[in-house]
């Protein structure tokens, strides 16, 4: 058994010193060169298969030889204790190993079972279900946030006479409801000194993030796009000459 062992373990230790190179640090048993490629015709994706399978076994065969040297030096202070070969360290680390993989399972399963369809399965394993189907666009989001600053002013008038906030008013809305979402930082144009049930104009403007399009809450608790154009001249044609 010993020198089955030994020898697997040379083998190994040979084909990873023979190697020229290895993709992502990890040994490749397979050389280089023109006739392997006529020999065996291994596209990239299997190349890269053998060379990660190659990893984990010798990465299985040095933790049994770690688990092997650990035991028998503990062992030394007991005497009752038996001594470990490599076979057995080898066997015991696939034991662990696949036991392991068995507790990883039923976390899976019980995590599906907790939350079904936020997983899909994969292979063996399980990720998380592509949920960006289900996130509203930035036109969308910058709409239903507007409607909550057209909430928060509607209160606003409800308790002050249909008036809307005045210019130092404003600080009685939240501030987060002032900055356009999806946008940096940007902040709503408001255009205060205006009252509910008046005909219906521009109260909050929001910047032109589409092109030639901007965003309107009207005094009627209406919502909706207008051109860039006709907004701004409204604008030059406020401030006067």
């Amino acid at each position: 058994m010993r020198r089955a062992m030994r020898f697997v373990v040379s083998a190994v230790l040979v084909a990873g010193a023979g190697v020229s190179a290895a993709r992502a640090g990890m040994p490749s048993p397979l050389p280089s060169g023109d006739e392997f490629e006529r020999a065996f015709r291994l596209n990239e994706s299997a190349d890269l298969r053998i060379q990660a399978i190659s990893f984990f076994v010798v990465g299985l065969l040095v933790c049994a030889a770690v688990v092997r040297w650990l035991w028998n030096y503990v062992a030394r202070d007991f005497a009752g204790w038996p001594r470990l070969t490599y076979g057995k360290a080898l066997a015991g680390v696939v034991l662990w190993g696949l036991l392991f993989v068995l507790v990883l399972t039923m976390i899976s399963g019980a995590r599906e079972l907790m939350t079904p369809g936020a997983w899909k399965k994969q292979g063996f394993t399980y990720k998380l279900a592509d949920d960006s189907a289900s996130d509203p666009a930035p036109a969308t989001l910058r709409r239903q946030h507007l409607e909550q600053l057209r909430q928060a002013l509607w209160h606003f008038a409800a308790t002050h006479q249909g008036h809307f906030p005045s210019e130092g008013e404003r600080t009685v809305i939240p501030a987060d409801l002032w900055i356009v979402p999806e946008t940096g930082g940007l902040r709503y144009q408001y255009r205060p000194g205006q009252t509910v049930g008046q005909v219906a104009a521009p109260l909050v403007i929001a910047p032109e993030l589409d092109a030639g399009r901007r965003l309107v809450l009207r005094t009627d608790g209406t919502i909706s796009e207008l051109p860039a154009a006709e907004v701004n001249g409204k604008d030059k044609s406020e401030d006067g000459p």
